[in-house]
């Protein structure tokens, strides 16, 4: 029986991304191995990492075992890593896609993300113009940008040559990002979701909207995990969850997305949670130029 893929959402580049991947913040050493062979094997191809996660060569190790082993070809797989905020210098940009590449053992990867607009004291425009020559070096096949706002956004696409194929942010029930993805969709740029649960703390009931009642008469109906219901949301509101875990369990369960639909009823239920509240603040660089956070989307 042929393992069930996810399906692919068109870039405004042409290449393609895989609607769900897994994330891979805090897997640590052998962690960030295991679940990235675990996650290929139970039919993921979208792999996300960064050079801060510190576990870009453990997820390269993954990478590899799996494509000699034959579970996968390269050309199958959507391997993302981030531009670290200390590179932002446009002359250190090269150098830093390459370091990354070589964590990896990769010739190139598929998106290559500014990771925060906030990068010591140069210009996330210049840095974005330094990105743009990693394309036609072969270094990745796709740029774009993470936690940025819509303004800083928009600046970029007014003065690029390649314009971001994503923007990386925090987004789930609780924190929708709504505003933002309609602004992102004007110009075809794809919200990519991270913290797509919000960090669930079940002893404490936390997030809110992952143990609530409606969604878990919802995931009843659909005998389905709550969980999984979050996940099917943020695909039919319009993003890419990139949902981390090391658990082997989790990891399949949350890739088993593909075979229910929500109506728009339970879709609306799903939206009633958007408290506007983010899990991850970055409060300790609010001070900071470019800091993104200091207006509303």
């Amino acid at each position: 029986m042929a393992l069930k893929l996810a399906p692919k959402v068109k870039l405004n580049d042409g290449n393609e991304m895989p609607v769900l991947g897994l994330g891979t913040w805090r897997s640590y050493e052998n962690d960030a191995e295991f679940s990235v062979k675990c996650a290929i094997d139970c039919g993921y191809r979208h792999i996300d990492t960064a050079y801060v996660y510190e576990n870009e060569a453990e997820v390269g190790r993954a990478v590899r075992a799996k494509i000699q082993e034959g579970v996968v070809k390269r050309e199958d797989l959507f391997i993302v890593t981030k531009l670290a905020s200390h590179h932002h210098d446009p002359n250190v940009v090269e150098k830093a896609c390459r370091e990354s590449l070589s964590n990896l053992q990769l010739d190139y990867v598929d998106l290559y993300l500014i990771h925060f607009p906030v990068g010591m004291d140069f210009d996330y425009l210049d840095t974005w113009k330094a990105m743009e020559k990693l394309v036609p070096l072969g270094l990745t096949k796709s740029i774009g940008i993470s936690n940025f706002n819509s303004e800083q956004t928009k600046r970029i696409v007014e003065n690029c040559t390649i314009k971001p194929v994503t923007n990386q942010v925090e987004c789930h029930p609780g924190f929708n990002q709504q505003k933002l993805i309609d602004f992102s969709k004007k110009y075809d740029i794809i919200i990519t979701a991270y913290c797509p649960l919000a960090r669930p703390k079940p002893e404490m009931k936390l997030p809110s909207f992952l143990f609530d009642e409606k969604t878990e008469a919802i995931a009843s109906k659909h005998g389905k995990t709550a969980t999984q219901v979050v996940l099917r949301y943020l695909i039919q509101h319009g993003v890419v969850p990139i949902p981390k875990s090391v658990n082997p369990q989790r990891i399949k369960q949350n890739f088993d997305v593909f075979d229910f639909e929500l109506n728009s009823d339970e879709m609306k239920v799903m939206d009633s949670f958007n408290t506007k509240h983010r899990t991850i603040p970055f409060s300790q660089l609010r001070t900071a130029k470019h800091f993104p956070f200091n207006i509303e989307f």
